[in-house]
């Protein structure tokens, strides 16, 4: 049974930064893909960051957060990370972590993060 558990959201300023961390109950090389969701309240969810868990590590962003966010894997610990700076108020969101492994997917719960002054 795989289990990822989010941490790290909150309350920041816009332009200010947060970093979100995705633990892994198991291997990331387990995994093909992981990556950052979010989802803003009356929207659907969308692809925020992924990153292909190999030794090449290739990584997508969606166009909105692309130079402002970056995706990292820590294979030691079996985690990812998201590190947002700049953030603006459209980010606000609850962010679900997410494995692809072969036809299998998974998410965490979510963590909100909340973009205000």
């Amino acid at each position: 049974q795989v289990q990822l558990v989010e941490s790290g959201g909150g309350l920041v300023q816009p332009g200010g930064s947060l970093r979100l961390s995705c633990a892994a109950s198991g291997r990331l090389f387990n995994f093909n893909f992981m990556g950052w969701y979010r989802q803003a309240p009356g929207k659907q969810r969308e692809l925020v960051a992924r990153i292909r868990i190999t030794s090449v590590g290739v990584t997508n962003y969606a166009d909105s957060v692309r130079g402002r966010f970056t995706i990292s894997r820590d294979n030691a610990k079996n985690t990812i990370y998201l590190e947002m700076n700049s953030l603006k108020p459209e980010d606000t969101a609850v962010y679900y972590c997410n494995a692809v492994q072969g036809g299998g997917t998974w998410w965490g719960k979510g963590t909100l993060v909340t973009v205000s002054s």
